[in-house]
């Protein structure tokens, strides 16, 4: 705190009355502290200054009060407080002066703070940044507007929607091998929510980042198309005497809503495109008369048949507009919900506050018409470790709350707030419907009663997830805009920095009456493809909007293209690229338009992890230090191989192998995996040839389970030391295999 002290002689010497407003200098002496959040202009402030202050005379009962400012200012604080004079007569020759002022902490309770980096939103990705931002060497400071960091994916998103691993990269990868150390694996990609959280705590107690929790943006100071300063507030009791203005070099937008983008004057969209916007075959008003849709029969009005008797709850009035036709429809939110299975770890599903079991009537009905046989036909349930879940979406009625998002990507945080908790009033209301309405079947209540909230998990927020599940916001429009074209192989960009993998996947937009009956409108899915690369000018806004703003999670997608790419996995690659892009700016002193993107990517292959240890060496059968002898068949698996094929060996007739070589940059232990490809009629038993420190040594794997059982899960080969190099190998032999041989991945991981 810095102290402040006014010389009241002063005061009297310097009014001057005119009319309602008046001039006055006051002499204040300041003594800063050692607090290093205050950063002084000392050319600005000196112990002592007279400031020149203009007084605007407002009226109470019986005080007269001024508004009282100075635009002087050092880097960090604005001066500003309120004067309260005695209310007397003015026109007396004696004055009374009864000075109250709050000085001390109002006039400095507005903080500024001035940093390199400034990031907005503590999801997975802002995390991610944030690290690879500080331990680039710059300051940075992080801005979570709740309570935790990691978003989502501390969230209840434990079962992580991948696509293909080959896509993760850097700190992403980092991530889940971090986890899979807490689970004894090499990586894990089903986790508590808990222990996602406590990884990214450890990446800021690492590189020692400032975070300020409960603040979010207010505005932004833009000049010249570069972001001075932003303005934000305490999310829990806002109160302008407590805003903090942050100013910065260059600013991260990883929110999941894009507020710092659109705060700054950045062009963006939300909704879905019209197909001619783009010429996409994936987006706009799109119907499926499968998946996570109503069956044919379901009446939509409260008294059956008796459409004046008004829609069902959750059933738009909505026409359908043509197929292929833009609107500014958001696909559905729901919560991924972490339940637990332990009974000795449960809260049981209570009622829940606003609770209306008329919300739910539409699950009664598909049930009259195609009945439930299990509660997984309503829930995707995956199992996460120790007893635990993560719950999605499944079917025409599930968790997903349809049509009640549609204003949150422009609302107000007020108006935010309250679609929250209908969505956590929904969400609770229908756990407590499958597990207690007489109306739902014995067998569904009894699987949805093996479940209970868990103990360990969201202590701070009733052991309910504290992040909804924003699947899709605003979307910037930035330099280059990523389209179903990129996903599907038909455009490739020579500025890729990261790739994506997933399915561009949808999920419902509305419920409406079509031709008498309940339909779902929005659900897209459309894969098969492998990954492709996103585009660096993706990540940035046009030039004449803003030079100094990278935007990783609310990227310059078309809503198709954005279903692929928003994954937690794809922000955190994404949001590592841009806090290096943002250090180069900084350092070339560019524009984030204009740094040298074979830099970044050089960086990125350099130094993946934002240090120089904990050297691995990752590789596909398609990378050129691979070599095969013997006829193998080249087969794409987009979504379950490592890259974009895999190599097989279906015949077993002569002997052949895949050698994995590559070059060792530092001598030292290496431990080694194989990536389990899963397809059907795999070997059993697996032998490996590897020339390592001490010669070439023949390793078998025996017992391997059969197809199912291992998806796609790195197998521990073992650990062995390499000489640096080209002369160390693994070869994946055919040799004595019961079955079919596939070559995959092979990761070499340096053992400090």
């Amino acid at each position: 705190m810095v102290s402040a002290s006014v010389n009241v002689i002063d005061v009297l010497k310097n009014i001057f009355l005119v009319s309602r407003e008046f001039y006055l200098n006051l002499t204040i002496h300041f003594q800063k502290n050692t607090n290093p959040n205050w950063k002084w202009n000392e050319k600005l402030w000196n112990n002592t200054k007279t400031i020149p202050f203009f007084f605007h005379l407002i009226s109470h009962s019986n005080t007269i009060g001024f508004e009282c400012k100075s635009n002087l200012c050092c880097e960090r604080k604005s001066l500003y407080f309120v004067l309260y004079l005695k209310k007397f007569n003015f026109m007396k020759t004696k004055l009374f002066l009864f000075l109250t002022f709050i000085m001390v902490y109002p006039c400095f309770s507005q903080n500024m703070i001035q940093t390199d980096i400034c990031i907005y939103g503590g999801t997975s990705a802002g995390v991610i940044a944030a690290y690879s931002a500080k331990m680039s060497g710059k300051s940075v400071l992080l801005i979570e507007p709740g309570k935790h960091l990691g978003g989502l994916t501390t969230g209840g998103l434990g079962a992580t929607d991948i696509g293909n691993k080959y896509a993760v990269t850097g700190l992403s990868r980092d991530f889940y091998r971090r986890l899979g150390k807490e689970y004894n694996q090499l990586e894990s990609w089903l986790f508590e929510p808990k222990v996602a959280e406590k990884v990214f705590n450890d990446y800021i107690k690492e590189a020692n980042v400032q975070v300020i929790f409960n603040t979010r943006i207010l505005g932004a100071k833009v000049e010249n198309a570069k972001i001075v300063s932003i303005e934000c507030e305490n999310s829990l009791k806002p109160d302008k005497i407590t805003n903090t203005i942050i100013s910065a070099k260059v600013f991260i937008d990883c929110s999941y809503e894009g507020d710092l983008m659109a705060k700054s004057g950045v062009g963006y969209t939300f909704g879905r495109e019209d197909k001619s916007v783009y010429n996409e075959e994936y987006n706009g008003v799109f119907f499926m008369p499968k998946n996570h849709q109503f069956p044919d029969g379901v009446d939509p009005y409260r008294i059956k048949g008796y459409k004046h008797s008004g829609l069902l709850y959750g059933i738009s009035d909505e026409k359908m507009a043509s197929i292929n036709s833009g609107d500014k429809k958001i696909q559905a939110y729901n919560f991924r919900l972490c339940l637990s299975f332990d009974p000795t770890n449960q809260i049981k599903i209570y009622k829940p506050e606003n609770y209306d079991s008329t919300n739910y009537e539409l699950w009664l009905r598909i049930n009259e018409i195609q009945p439930y046989q299990s509660i997984h036909n309503t829930l995707i349930i995956h199992n996460m470790p120790n007893s635990k879940t993560d719950m999605n979406n499944n079917g025409g009625f599930s968790t997903d709350f349809i049509g009640m998002n549609w204003n949150y990507a422009e609302a107000d945080y007020a108006t935010r707030i309250k679609i929250i908790k209908m969505h956590e009033d929904y969400t609770k209301g229908f756990l407590y419907f499958l597990a207690n309405d007489s109306r739902v079947p014995a067998h569904i209540r009894a699987g949805m009663n093996n479940y209970g909230y868990p103990k360990d998990e969201y202590l701070d927020n009733g052991n309910f997830s504290h992040q909804l599940y924003i699947r899709e916001s605003r979307r910037m429009i930035g330099e280059y805009v990523m389209t179903e074209h990129n996903c599907l192989g038909k455009i490739s960009v020579e500025d890729g920095i990261g790739l994506a993998a997933y399915t561009m996947d949808s999920h419902n937009c509305q419920r409406i009456v079509l031709n008498g009956q309940v339909k779902n409108e929005g659900n897209m899915q459309r894969g098969e493809f492998p990954p492709y690369p996103i585009s660096y000018r993706s990540l940035i806004p046009k030039q004449k909007e803003c030079t100094n703003l990278l935007v990783p999670v609310c990227l310059s997608a078309s809503h198709a293209a954005y279903g692929s790419i928003r994954m937690e996995p794809v922000f955190m690659v994404l949001s590592q690229v841009a806090g290096y892009a943002a250090v180069q700016a900084i350092d070339s002193k560019r524009s984030v338009q204009n740094i040298d993107v074979n830099i970044l990517k050089s960086r990125l292959i350099q130094e993946p992890l934002a240090q120089k240890t904990n050297y691995s060496i990752n590789l596909d059968d398609s990378d050129p230090c691979v070599q095969k002898s013997g006829e193998w068949i080249e087969k794409e698996y987009f979504e379950q191989s490592y890259g974009k094929s895999y190599l097989i060996d279906l015949t077993k007739d002569k002997p052949k192998y895949v050698r994995f070589q590559p070059e060792i940059k530092k001598t030292g232990k290496y431990a080694l995996y194989w990536f389990a490809t899963d397809v059907e009629g795999k070997s059993k038993k697996l032998n490996f040839n590897i020339q390592h420190e001490k010669g070439l040594e023949k390793v078998s794997l025996d017992n391997l389970p059969p197809m199912g059982y291992i998806k796609n899960e790195w197998i521990k080969i073992g650990e062995y030391t390499f000489q640096k190099g080209k002369n160390g190998f693994v070869e994946i032999t055919n040799q004595n295999a019961d079955g079919f041989t596939t070559a995959d991945g092979m990761v070499f991981i340096y053992i400090p």
